[in-house]
Parts: C-alpha cells; sequence; structure tokens
C-alpha cells in the first residue's frame, strides 16, 4: 500500500501564499461596471479549515502573520485582523470533535457562526477604538463575500482531511 504523505507545505504554505496574493489583487483600486472589488477576508477560509484539517502550531503563526498581513494591506489597527482569525482558529479547534466527520450543511452553519462572531469582534473593536461605530451596509457588503467563500475551506478539508495515511 502506497503512503501519501501531505506535508505543511501542502496545505498550510501553499494556501498562505495563494491566500496573500489574492487579498493582494482585491485590494487593488480597479472599479469594473462601477464597483471596487471585494474586501473579502480571505484567511476566515483558512482559519475554519486548518483545525479540522490537523491542529498545528503552524496554522495559528500563519494565521497571525495573513492577519498582520491584512491590516498593514488595508490600513486597518494592527492586530485586528490576526485576533479575528485567531478566535475563529480557537473557536474550531475547541468544536473539532463534533465538526469531524459532519455533513457540508453542518459545517456551512459553523462557518457562517464562525464568520459573523469574527467579523462582530472586527466591529467591536474597530467602534471602541474609532469611538464612532463603523457602517453596518459596509459590514454586509464585506460579510456576504466571505460567506460565499465557504467551498474553499469545504474543498480544503475534501482535499487534505486524512491526507496522510500514516494517521489512519
Amino acid at each position: 500500500m502506497a503512503v501519501r504523505v501531505v506535508g505543511p507545505t501542502q496545505w498550510v504554505l501553499l494556501p498562505t501564499l495563494a491566500v496573500a496574493v489574492v487579498s493582494l489583487i482585491l485590494a487593488t483600486p480597479v472599479k469594473l461596471f462601477g464597483f471596487s472589488l471585494p474586501e473579502v477576508v480571505l484567511p476566515l477560509t483558512l482559519a475554519f479549515a486548518w483545525p479540522l484539517i490537523r491542529p498545528s502550531v503552524l496554522g495559528p503563526v500563519m494565521l497571525f502573520v495573513l492577519g498582520v498581513y491584512l491590516d498593514l494591506l488595508w490600513g486597518g489597527p494592527l492586530g485586528l485582523w490576526s485576533a479575528c482569525l485567531l478566535a475563529v482558529y480557537g473557536g474550531v479547534l475547541a468544536s473539532r470533535s463534533f465538526l469531524a466527520g459532519q455533513e457540508t450543511r453542518v459545517l456551512f452553519a459553523w462557518y457562517a457562526v464562525c464568520t459573523l462572531g469574527a467579523f462582530a469582534l472586527a466591529y467591536l473593536i474597530v467602534a471602541i477604538r474609532a469611538g464612532n461605530p463603523p457602517s453596518l451596509l459596509a459590514l454586509f457588503w464585506q460579510v456576504v463575500p466571505t460567506l460565499l467563500l465557504f467551498p474553499v475551506s469545504a474543498w480544503l478539508i475534501e482535499r487534505f482531511d486524512d491526507g496522510d495515511t500514516r494517521f489512519r
């Protein structure tokens, strides 16, 4: 029986680089049909998928780096998205035993809860820091595209879950 080994390069490093590049592309000031590109929080897909694939110290470290990268890219308060991404990672890690083996609808429901929680935390931090709450309409247009990215998390989970047959 052949052993298929999936290392951290495949399930952590390459998705991290892809998310960083796509986030940079989406941050360009381009308008299509009068609309600017969405500010999607792509690392949320990784923060949801990684603890379900295989908990590792590398995941939170990369999420912290991606959070700082988003803060610098978007000009937000430093540490905002790192805190939100690590909160999602922690929440999914805590519920890992419940979520393991669940069908896609259950995973989407939990992804939606985690995404809404992350955005609520970000909204609260920005409102307290600025002394003025941000626009709820702008928040809505950032949450919806991020929720629509659930298939990316589902694909990562399907692709890399049990990828290393040595752990079966």
